[in-house]
């Protein structure tokens, strides 16, 4: 099974090359870095801490675009080009073809946050940026696995790609919305502001808190006590439970 899931983690890595993903995000980056480098000369005052912010808020954006939608458009190609069906032909168990994707994917969006963080180098440290880059790592996981799991669920890439959307920018945004519902300024007893408020709340209660991940300020100011551990606090509960859903909609496909 290990060698196995090995070649075809393999393969998915070289399938992500032949389609200039690293290309695409090197572009990306060059853009970036001219964008931030025309913010901080209209800077006034504390220009580097304004370009880390800058930069790393669009670095996430970009890393977790670029790769929810690869995975999401290569694993559709597979599936039409009848890959998925003879790949299972093979002995090779649906879990294995799993876990082999799931880690080639994963070596691609390492390779991709390792060429980010050589730009983002030049203007943070080095510890904020392996606690910057390693919640990444962490985040792109939590996204690897809700792309597969939407993948097999609605098997539609506009579908997928947006339901993948709108899982990541609301887990970034519940904590925001919460304390927005709780706010004293809009304190009411009725009935359907209360709805509202348990809604909330339940919403953030099974979203991961993506909210403590990544955060840009780290980059300029240095990250606080405890958030890695919270980051990986956060990813050993939540990316089990994605990779159990994305087997059971995987195991009960029907080819």
């Amino acid at each position: 099974m290990q060698q196995s899931v090995t070649v075809i983690a393999r393969y998915t890595f070289i399938e992500g090359l032949r389609n200039r993903v690293f290309g695409l995000t090197a572009v990306g980056l060059i853009c970036l870095f001219g964008l931030t480098e025309f913010i901080g000369e209209l800077a006034i005052t504390e220009s580097q801490q304004i370009q880390s912010l800058l930069i790393g808020s669009g670095m996430r954006v970009f890393t977790v675009v670029t790769v929810s939608l690869f995975v999401i458009t290569s694993m559709t190609r597979e599936m039409h080009d009848k890959g998925f069906e003879l790949i299972l032909s093979l002995p090779v168990g649906r879990a294995t073809y799993y876990f082999g994707k799931l880690l080639g994917y994963f070596a691609l969006a390492t390779v991709i946050l390792l060429l980010t963080c050589i730009l983002l180098s030049i203007f943070s440290g080095v510890a904020a940026t392996f606690i910057w880059a390693a919640s990444l790592l962490c985040e792109l996981g939590l996204i690897i696995a809700v792309s597969l799991l939407c993948l097999f669920t609605f098997n539609n890439v506009t579908v997928a790609f947006i339901v993948v959307m709108a899982f990541y920018f609301l887990s970034r945004s519940i904590h925001a919305i919460q304390l927005i519902s709780a706010s004293p300024i809009l304190e009411s007893h009725a009935f359907a502001h209360q709805f509202m408020l348990y809604l909330v709340n339940a919403v953030a209660y099974v979203l991961p808190d993506l909210y403590g991940f990544t955060r840009s300020e780290w980059l300029a100011y240095g990250p606080g006590s405890g958030v890695l551990a919270h980051v990986l606090q956060q990813t050993a509960i939540y990316l089990p439970l994605l990779i159990a859903a994305g087997l059971f909609d995987l195991y009960r496909k029907e080819l």
